[in-house]
């Protein structure tokens, strides 16, 4: 009866989605302000209709939080599903194959930005909901709760001081998240680590003016070479990154830690072919998989300064901008490498130029249980949709909030998602496939049956 139900309403499901999709739900520029309102309101009401109680449109500082619940018996366990409906900016729009805001299904994808990060992967559960409530299989068999922001691509700052505020109304045994992804769509995953996040703009000012090259070459510290001369500074010829004390407190895996992580499937040559690249590149005596999980980075997310307009404009820029960014691993802390950082960049600053940090938002690493009800009910519920046990994985992505949720709420997340690398987002082109989305709905009711099966026995 359930397949029957989602095979008999996916081009509904499909059909809500892309009209969510439609909305420019982007948080990180003021003027689609309006827009993130409608998407919440679109979420609100269908959650409402999935048959969600207690709907409300939560007031921050900022965007609203979406909040819902499905309270059956306290003697049930209880998830908290997070999610986000705001999206990256799609920049460059030239560069997309199709308008952002205007999705499409090709090849078997949806392509809009947010289709995969993370209307795609939120709104498996407001459908997986309302299955549970019509598919005839025994309705919802726990306490379920909805918490999806509009502010996680800028920091999520006002979830944490929300989450602070309503600690009794957020109670719950465990919380379920599908902002992540699977291996490959044969080889099915779950994320049991994340890496932390430090990020920064950097301004470095030179003279009080822009300056004719001719008059003045050669005679005053240009900004930009000097910023681009600081970034390249920040790496050996190893890849190790040079920020004096940075490395100090990096977890170490043993060989067989690291031995077990290996045993995920993954191909050098269809990874560097999956990025138009003739080889992979990073840190010295670590392999990609590692690189990508297990080990922190540090990489410039943009640069900017001078004339970069159509044709030539002969000057010396009086400031040089970049954003640096940092991900980190179990043992480093945001606020340990933010000051790290802002010490070592205004210390190899040359003479000539002086440097402000402005940090942005930070995160901290995480690694979840793999020996937990939860984890189990989330790997029997992969293996009964994949047919196969799902592979536990490190990501390299950052979810801050992951770390914020243990350290104010006392709850272990898990990350039950179903997107893949290949999926681009925050790049032109995001696109998730319809299997993942319906593989998804598919597969979540699974994670609540076993879950309460596990925790009422």
């Amino acid at each position: 009866m359930a397949v029957s139900y989602l095979a008999d309403n996916q081009q509904r499901f499909l059909d809500e989605l892309l009209d969510w999709l439609r909305i420019p739900s982007v948080s990180a520029d003021p003027k689609f302000h309006g827009d993130v309102l409608r998407a919440a309101d679109f979420l609100k009401a269908r959650l409402e209709e999935a048959g969600v109680q207690n709907v409300a449109l939560c007031e921050t500082a900022g965007n609203p939080i979406v909040y819902g619940d499905y309270l059956t018996d306290p003697a049930l366990p209880t998830v908290l599903v997070y999610g986000h409906y705001d999206v990256q900016p799609a920049d460059p729009y030239e560069l997309w194959q199709s308008p952002p805001f205007e999705p499409v299904i090709k090849d078997g994808k949806i392509y809009a930005r947010g289709a995969c990060d993370d209307k795609g992967q939120a709104y498996m559960h407001v459908k997986a909901f309302e299955m549970m409530m019509r598919d005839g299989q025994g309705g919802v068999p726990c306490n379920i709760k909805f918490m999806i922001e509009g502010e996680e691509e800028i920091g999520s700052n006002n979830l944490a001081l929300f989450v602070q505020a309503n600690k009794e109304k957020l109670q719950a045994d465990v919380i379920l998240l599908s902002d992540t992804g699977i291996l490959a769509n044969d080889v099915p995953s779950i994320e049991v680590g994340l890496r932390g996040l430090s990020y920064h703009e950097v301004e470095v000012t030179g003279p009080n003016r822009d300056l004719h090259s001719g008059l003045y070459g050669g005679a005053v510290q240009n900004p930009i070479n000097a910023l681009c001369a600081m970034i390249a500074s920040l790496h050996d010829e190893n890849g190790h990154i040079t920020i004096p004390g940075f490395y100090a407190n990096v977890e170490e895996l043993t060989p067989a830690a690291r031995a077990e992580l290996a045993k995920a499937p993954f191909d050098e040559a269809d990874f560097e072919a999956s990025i138009g690249l003739p080889v992979a590149y990073g840190e010295a005596g670590y392999s990609t998989p590692e690189r990508t999980s297990i080990r922190p980075t540090l990489d410039v997310n943009g640069i900017w300064g001078g004339y970069t307009g159509e044709g030539a404009k002969t000057v010396i820029a009086s400031k040089a901008f970049a954003k640096i960014s940092m991900r980190l691993v179990p043992n480093q802390t945001s606020d340990e490498i933010t000051a790290l950082f802002q010490q070592h960049f205004a210390r190899i600053a040359p003479a000539g130029v002086t440097v402000q940090v402005r940090p942005h938002h930070g995160g901290e690493p995480v690694v979840t249980p793999t020996d937990s009800a939860a984890y189990r009910a989330a790997a029997a519920a992969m293996e009964t949709t994949f047919g196969r046990a799902p592979v536990p994985a490190r990501g390299g992505g950052s979810i801050p909030i992951v770390a914020m949720f243990k350290s104010e709420l006392g709850i272990d997340s898990v990350l039950l998602g179903f997107g893949l690398d290949s999926d681009a987002i925050h790049s032109p082109n995001e696109h998730f496939g319809v299997f993942n989305f319906l593989k998804g709905i598919e597969t979540i009711p699974h994670f609540y049956r076993n879950y309460a099966a596990a925790e009422t026995r």
